[in-house]
């Protein structure tokens, strides 16, 4: 939870059109940076939060096909109505990303022409050095991250079926689709030990539903150096894992 706040602060504070963005991101992943971020982090003590929060709507799906092709794909129209505009004779809804400008000229979110503006999307992909591919993701506002890291780190460094890394219990820091929440929202399957020491170490904790549509719906496909496609899709939710 503390690590997902200082990445928070980083991308508040820099992340933006990479036209215009003043730092380099590629600086964020410095042994320095990531050491200087580490050194902030109390474990006993939780940082006060939030940093201004962003709304969202989203999904995310996947493909892989038999040479060899993977996609990571993440479709938004951010609000959970984007714009509210449909363009006509389509029946498409426009997103409605650029609500996450700001009309301060100094900020680096600023409106200006040409910008691209900030979004959480972030369709992930992972060549794992055995050889598979990973195509994963999550829908969920600022929980896309996070949930991301979990399924990726449970499969990929603790040796999870890729099934029970999306299964299994997850948590959010700060606010998703259709709330205005900041609290840290923890799935009540989560060992109530853990919850216990989170809110010792001062956490607004939020015990939620067992399979909860806060901590977002995730997915993954990952493709072995066979060519044999494995697929996971998220009890959370009405996704599905489907060949042809």
């Amino acid at each position: 939870m503390e690590a997902t706040k200082q990445a928070f602060i980083v991308r508040n504070r820099h992340i933006c059109d990479p036209a215009v963005m003043k730092a380099d991101p590629w600086s964020f992943l410095a042994d320095a940076a990531l050491a200087e971020r580490a050194a902030a982090i109390d474990p006993a003590r939780a940082r006060p939060w939030p940093e201004p929060p962003i709304q969202g709507d989203t999904v995310w799906m996947g493909a892989a096909d038999a040479e060899g092709r993977m996609v990571s794909y993440i479709q938004s129209v951010y609000w959970e109505f984007g714009s509210g505009v449909v363009l006509s004779g389509t029946g498409v809804g426009w997103q409605n990303r650029g609500s996450s400008f700001l009309l301060d000229p100094s900020a680096h979110l600023a409106l200006a022409p040409g910008r691209k503006p900030f979004h959480t999307l972030n369709p992930a992909l992972a060549r794992l050095s055995d050889g598979r591919t990973m195509v994963y993701g999550n829908m969920g506002g600022d929980g896309q991250p996070q949930s991301q890291a979990a399924v990726f780190s449970r499969f990929a460094m603790f040796g999870d079926d890729l099934q029970q890394a999306v299964t299994k219990p997850r948590w959010l820091l700060g606010r998703t689709w259709g709330t205005m929440s900041v609290s840290l929202k923890v799935e009540s399957r989560l060992d109530a030990a853990v919850i216990e020491r989170l809110r010792a170490a001062g956490h607004d904790v939020e015990v939620i539903e067992p399979f909860s549509d806060f901590v977002g719906h995730a997915g993954a496909l990952v493709r072995d150096g066979a060519g044999v496609v494995s697929g996971a899709a998220d009890p959370r939710s009405d996704g599905t894992v489907a060949g042809y």
